[in-house]
Parts: C-alpha cells; structure tokens; sequence
C-alpha cells in the first residue's frame, strides 16, 4: 500500500470539495473494492476522503410510489429492511445475495453503483426499476448513470447521495454466482411496470445493459415461456476462466426465465 492522507468528511460538501481539489483523491464507503486495491498497490491516490461519518447519506425512507435509500446504507441494511421487503422485495432479496456477510456488513449502495463493477448486483436493480440516482449536483436517469466497466455519468466533485427506487408491480433478481466471490457471473433482474418490462443484465458483458428483445416480448406475455426462444448473442459478451461468452449467453436466457417465474 502507498501512502496517503486520510480525511474524514464532515459533510457531503467538504467531501465534494476534497476531491475537487485534490485531483488523485478517492472516497471510501465501504472500501470493498478500493482497499483490496490499494493492498494490492494497484492504486496510488493521494488522499482518501471518508464519508463513513455522514449520517445524511444513510437510511430508507418511503416516498409516495418510491423506495429511496440514502448511499451509505449498508447491503445488509437494505436486506433487511422492513419496507423495502414490502414495497420491493427483489431488491432486497437482490441485496441479501452480495458477496458474504462481512460485504453486506461493510459495503454501500453508493459505493457499489459509482464503482460500477460489471459483476455488481445493483446496477441489475438501478436499470431494471427504472430508478434516479441521486447526487450533490442533480438526478441522474438509470439509463443514463452506467456508461462502461468502472465507468459512471459522474463528474468531478460529485457524489451520490441517495436512489429512488420506484415499486413496480412485479420484480425478481435471479443470477448465477462465482462459488468464490459471490459476483454475478450472470445476473438478470426483471421488472414490470406500467410503462412495461425492464430486463437488465449485469455479469454477462463489461457493463449492465438492456435485453431489449426479451423486454419487448415479455411485454406483451409477463411468462417464461414468452421468452424460451430468444437467445443472446455472445458479441460483446465478457469471457474469462469462470465462464466462456457462449456460456454467459446461455445462462442469460436461464436466469432471465427464472426471474420471470420468480416474479410470478
């Protein structure tokens, strides 16, 4: 590990402005990816600024048709919350199936989404229901937050404050994980709303995206059966020793299934 200067931020601004100033600055949430890396020296930042202290960035609260959930509550805060299980009980399930309990204890919604790894479970979430990031600066639409691997629609300075989750009329998560880490090797979680169905993808390419042709028929059929016959194309797809593209594509199409039976 390099060394650095630790700050710990006494609100959302100074954080903001920390890392506005000091261009090789990095902010710890939950530090799950971040201080394996810096163990690791695979970065070097200057300073680290922690946002652990702020209380603001914490909490799930209901706002009309709408689960918001502040950026530094942790994974298994959002698991076993009592209203998210009741107005959207896929994303907790979603959340009581990351890593293992001492990254549930540790890890943020926050830090998961800005960090944006393509194996991450809540990029699935934030795109299939639809949801609103939301930052010191402004809303961020779900589809136009995740932008590639480790890539966001987030500028300098600026920090993700919360999501607003909105409840659909049915949704499930179902993915296939690495027995090691617990990532998704593929993911797929469906929603359907009244605008229609959602159906994202994470694990199976280098960012979260959309499964268009299996949104459109399940639009007009909410049945495994109506998507049974579409099949992923490998291109793009993400291959390495856990699973091949072929088989990444494969296991889209059988946790897409099970999501949607899932959902009921």
């Amino acid at each position: 590990m390099y060394n650095f200067e630790y700050h710990k931020a006494k609100n959302v601004a100074d954080a903001s402005a920390q890392i506005t100033q000091k261009s090789e600055a990095k902010l710890v949430a939950g530090g799950m990816t971040l201080i394996p890396t810096l163990k690791q020296r695979l970065a070097k930042p200057s300073d680290l600024v922690d946002l652990n202290g702020l209380t603001e960035l914490k909490g799930i609260k209901r706002e009309g048709n709408a689960v918001v959930i502040g950026a530094m509550t942790r994974h298994v805060e959002v698991a076993e919350s009592a209203e998210v299980k009741k107005a959207i009980p896929a994303l907790a399930h979603l959340a009581s199936h990351i890593g293992d309990p001492a990254v549930r204890n540790r890890g943020t919604l926050g830090g998961s989404i800005s960090n944006n790894d393509p194996a991450a479970d809540y990029p699935a979430a934030v795109v299939a229901l639809n949801a609103t990031v939301i930052t010191n600066k402004r809303k961020i639409a779900a589809d136009e937050f995740f932008k590639g691997m480790f890539e966001t629609a987030l500028q300098p300075g600026e920090i993700v404050t919360a999501v607003s989750f909105p409840m659909p009329e049915k949704a499930a998560y179902m993915k296939f994980p690495n027995p090691a880490s617990r990532y998704a090797i593929v993911g797929v979680f469906v929603a359907k709303t009244k605008e229609g169905v959602r159906v994202a993808v994470t694990g199976a390419g280098p960012c979260v995206f959309h499964q268009k042709d299996m949104e459109a028929a399940l639009s007009k059929n909410f049945s495994a059966d109506a998507i049974k016959s579409i099949a992923q194309k490998q291109d793009g797809l993400n291959g390495d020793i856990h699973a091949s593209p072929e088989y990444r594509a494969h296991l889209v199409g059988v946790m897409a299934r099970r999501a949607v039976q899932a959902a009921g």
